[in-house]
């Protein structure tokens, strides 16, 4: 039987008429949906978010410990938005069996970090993290490339809605708007931490070519893109700055570029997962 972890969640957030006005989590024309099917901007902020999370120094004891960085990086990237496709394109069902399988693998994702702490990645505080990251960086990347006029009601939608995937992994007291975003992360600034365990996953991230080779050529410009959509405190103690003229050259160029990588992502594997789920849904 499926599991009900994000009906559950979508009720306790949206209320019960949710789950029944679509065979999905997002209305097929909702902002959720416009803003993950927008491969270029979620390319830039996936990255950034990669590059924020390593700063949590329990995140990166279980991605040093329980993951295969070293040897298959843009793998961990592919399972991450294999992850936010289905949970944002596919049906009820797709997206309560991807859920469940995190779920089972966050179990035995435990150990200590470099500090002795102990982590866990089901610890609900650990997935508040993450998920603030990828969300906040997604938004960043969507207002720098798409649409940097959106709302702040409509990015408190956003947020609001999204937050049922965290609380279904296992997550509590999800920032849920704008604000809350900005606060959570200024407040977490204390407990982040660059070491060389950090450099080293950074260094492998920047390193890893793109597996589709006509993107290759992009794959620098996704890379600096991530690092210039990060907080200006996390370039710092990543000691990745760019300067005015580069943060220039690398917007200008990711916006040059964004047909050409539109064409070359409309049948490749990002896109046909998008139709599968949606065709499968309907």
């Amino acid at each position: 039987m499926t599991s009900t972890f994000l009906r559950d969640a979508m009720i306790e957030r949206l209320g019960e008429a949710r789950t029944h006005q679509n065979p999905g989590p997002f209305p097929r024309d909702g902002l959720v949906r416009n803003i993950h099917g927008d491969f270029t901007p979620m390319m830039c902020g996936g990255i950034s978010a990669l590059l924020l999370q390593m700063l949590h120094p329990l995140a990166l004891a279980g991605i040093w410990d329980h993951s295969r960085f070293r040897e298959d990086m843009i793998g961990r990237l592919r399972r991450t938005s294999d992850f936010i496709a289905t949970t944002s394109f596919g049906t009820f069902e797709q997206a309560e069996i991807a859920i469940a399988r995190v779920r089972r693998v966050h179990e035995y994702v435990k150990g200590h970090a470099a500090d002795g702490r102990p982590y866990a990645a089901d610890d609900p505080d650990l997935l508040v993290w993450v998920h603030v990251a990828e969300m906040s960086r997604f938004m960043a990347g969507h207002l720098r490339y798409r649409n940097p006029q959106l709302s702040v009601a409509e990015q408190n939608r956003y947020y609001f809605e999204t937050a049922c995937i965290a609380e279904a992994l296992g997550a509590r007291h999800v920032p849920d708007s704008r604000n809350a975003i900005t606060n959570y992360l200024e407040e977490k600034r204390h407990e982040l931490v660059c070491d060389e365990r950090t450099r080293e996953v950074i260094r492998i991230l920047l390193d890893a070519p793109p597996r589709n080779l006509v993107l290759r050529p992009a794959g620098a410009l996704f890379m600096r893109a991530g690092i210039d959509l990060l907080p200006d405190w996390a370039n710092d103690m990543l000691d990745l700055k760019l300067s005015r003229l580069q943060r220039h050259a690398v917007r200008r160029g990711i916006k040059s570029a964004m047909p050409m990588i539109s064409r070359a992502v409309r049948s490749g594997a990002y896109r046909r997962a998008l139709e599968r789920l949606q065709g499968e849904k309907g």
